[in-house]
């Protein structure tokens, strides 16, 4: 099989397929959604989620093609995941700068609303995520992402309480800068998952 073939799919890959489709349907309707939240409440956190959310569905996507492929083209996907990610940091940094030199204050209990939902269907996306065990380079980036946007999502409720607590922007800017870390170190971690992936999948090919 050529690697633009479809692959033909076993039983376990199938429920891999289906797994992969519905986590990513979540999180496209929560990038969606919480980037319109975030705009309108001005969050450079909530803003933040919204990428992630959207780099997720970016990863479930790769991940899709991956699945059933050889693992020269697992490992190659997972690379494309953690790049894009470590790119999506970058961008929320230099919004978190435009917003602080300029921008509306946040509005604390929208922040606190939009994590709270993100946190429950994050832990959805996770249970869901954990059912598979295998030892996938591709789904173990997907872990992760939803890990650490689940840690987000807590973040930015506590963010939200301090935001109406102090009447100030900043809990939101510095929330925003630790979600462009989080994010980066997400993708610095699938980009070692891969390397570790490709030197097993070398050492077994010899």
């Amino acid at each position: 099989m050529s690697e633009n073939d479809e692959p033909t799919l076993d039983a376990n890959q199938a429920a891999d397929r289906r797994i992969l489709w519905l986590v990513l349907l979540i999180n496209l309707a929560q990038c969606l959604t919480g980037a319109a939240v975030g705009f309108w409440a001005s969050s450079t956190a909530v803003i933040g989620a919204a990428l992630d959310n959207l780099a997720d569905a970016s990863v479930y996507g790769v991940s899709l093609y991956a699945v059933g492929r050889a693992a020269a083209i697992k490992v190659r996907a997972a690379r494309l995941s953690g790049w894009l990610l470590i790119g999506l940091s970058v961008l929320l940094l230099v919004e978190v700068l435009r917003r602080f030199f300029g921008g509306e204050e946040p509005i604390g209990p929208a922040m606190m609303a939009m994590a709270a939902v993100n946190a429950a269907l994050n832990l959805i996306c996770l249970h869901l995520l954990k059912r598979h065990q295998g030892e996938d380079v591709n789904f173990k980036a997907s872990a992760i992402f939803t890990s650490n946007d689940s840690l987000v999502n807590l973040a930015i409720v506590l963010s939200g309480a301090l935001v109406m607590w102090l009447d100030s922007k900043l809990p939101d800017l510095i929330l925003g800068l630790l979600v462009s870390a989080i994010a980066a170190n997400g993708g610095r971690e699938i980009l070692s998952e891969a390397a570790s992936a490709s030197e097993t999948a070398g050492a077994e090919s010899t």
